[in-house]
């Protein structure tokens, strides 16, 4: 089997060396350039023809962002961006996924240890090696925002969504069909601490519903969606008839922090049939074991089809599992949700 064929593109000669280091252990996976700048990477790119590219965004003679718009339109490539935790830097990464980009990681550091970060940048260069980038930019470009859909009636029931590799358009399109009177949400994306927060802050403006990174504590309340906030798991608990989210460190599950099992095994054990679980798409495992718990517990289970997936494993585990009990295309994922609350 061939390998993941990677050019590194970052200013720091040490995060060249470490990424370069960490990623020659995966059997599957080769870094063959590593570059400085996007001048240097511009011409081994084309001498190179890499599979995926790890994209630094503030870098002398050319920043990212701008590079990335060049690639996108000239040699359009998997990109994954790689970002210190800053809020700026965060802002610059969610506008280089609009760009094209499909996965963001954060430098080791603060809140991620180098083999924390190595084991979740493997994961999203075999993630990014199966995007198509052609099809990627057709779904950025077209991303219109659909009619809103209604809800005659709330409910006491409970949606939890996971997603990855693709998830943060896919939840942008579910999201943003769901009325002011949704139940209470909670949702994992892959994503680093810090992305989550400004994530959270875009699809809040975009929503009729509220959109906010869960704090510990937060209550689960019709109207409001929780997202996970990056290197932490999201755990829903309950005191009496209260919902509520605990948001927790802890070892990677499936090599994720947040990870959807997390969410879902817990959604399983309190929310039971009052529960709706949704795993969009990604790449690996997480989420199918916990979207299984969901449906023995009495919840309804939906996955995303593998045509509308930009990466079809999550969904696909699940499936195989036979965690679904429906495959949906991802446009009509909105409409069947609201349905099921509709039936109560």
């Amino acid at each position: 089997m061939a390998k993941i064929r990677v050019l590194v593109v970052d200013d720091s000669a040490v995060v060249r060396k470490v990424f370069s280091e960490e990623l020659s252990r995966e059997k599957d996976i080769e870094v063959i350039a590593t570059a400085p700048d996007p001048y240097v990477a511009r011409d081994k790119i084309v001498a190179l023809k890499p599979d995926v590219i790890t994209l630094d965004i503030e870098m002398p003679r050319m920043d990212g962002i701008t590079f990335l718009r060049k690639l996108m339109k000239f040699y359009p490539l998997p990109v994954i961006i790689v970002s210190s935790l800053t809020r700026e830097g965060s802002s610059l990464a969610l506008e280089a996924i609009e760009i094209g980009a499909v996965e963001v990681i954060s430098k080791p550091g603060e809140a991620y240890s180098v083999g924390d970060m190595s084991a979740q940048l493997a994961e999203k260069i075999r993630a990014a090696a199966q995007v198509d980038v052609a099809r990627w930019q057709t779904v950025i470009a077209s991303s219109v925002l659909p009619p809103k859909l209604s809800l005659s009636k709330t409910t006491n029931k409970l949606i939890a969504i996971g997603a990855s590799t693709g998830g943060t358009e896919a939840l942008r399109e579910v999201l943003t069909q769901f009325p002011a009177n949704s139940p209470g949400i909670m949702i994992v994306q892959h994503m680093p601490a810090k992305f989550t927060t400004s994530f959270a802050v875009r699809l809040d403006e975009l929503c009729q519903i509220r959109v906010k990174e869960a704090a510990d504590g937060d209550a689960v309340v019709p109207g409001t969606a929780l997202l996970a906030p990056g290197n932490f798991h999201l755990v829903m608990r309950r005191s009496g008839a209260r919902y509520y989210v605990s948001v927790k460190t802890g070892p990677m599950v499936c090599y994720q922090r947040p990870a959807v099992d997390v969410l879902f095994s817990s959604v399983a054990a309190y929310g039971g049939a009052n529960a709706i679980g949704v795993i969009l798409t990604g790449m690996g495992r997480d989420g199918a074991q916990g979207l299984l718990k969901m449906q023995q517990a009495g919840a309804r289970t939906i996955a995303q089809d593998k045509d509308s997936s930009i990466v079809f494993g999550m969904p696909k585990e699940a499936i195989k599992l036979g965690a679904a009990d429906m495959v949906l295309p991802l446009r009509d994922i909105p409409a069947t949700i609201l349905n099921i609350l509709e039936e109560g």
